[in-house]
């Protein structure tokens, strides 16, 4: 399972809505989620450019893409953004592998 990073930010109307009607919306959207194989690992409401913050698990990017794409078309997001992550060993891996690599940059 791959990890991603979801950022959003909830439109003015989607926050009036959850003034009147408060709810978890991690509960809400779970089965979204689930529907796809993945899962929600973390979760935060934030300050500043996003207001959301999810660590998640999928199976593969085109469940990651279409959880993605179903939230997003509903109409109470704005920003959406989701982040391919990798671990650190495997950053690493990357690394060591990028040193055996020949490349030459446009105008060299």
């Amino acid at each position: 399972m791959g990890h991603y990073l979801i950022t959003a930010s909830y439109t003015s109307e989607a926050w009036a809505a959850q003034i009147e009607n408060p709810k978890n919306r991690m509960e809400v959207v779970k089965p979204l989620f689930d529907a796809v194989g993945g899962r929600i690992e973390s979760a935060y409401l934030s300050f500043g450019t996003n207001d959301l913050v999810l660590i998640c698990e999928f199976p593969d990017n085109v469940s990651a893409a279409s959880v993605a794409i179903k939230a997003a078309s509903g109409g109470g997001l704005s920003n959406f953004q989701t982040t391919p992550l990798i671990s650190i060993e495997d950053g690493m891996e990357a690394l060591k592998k990028a040193g055996g690599l020949s490349y030459s940059a446009p105008g060299n």
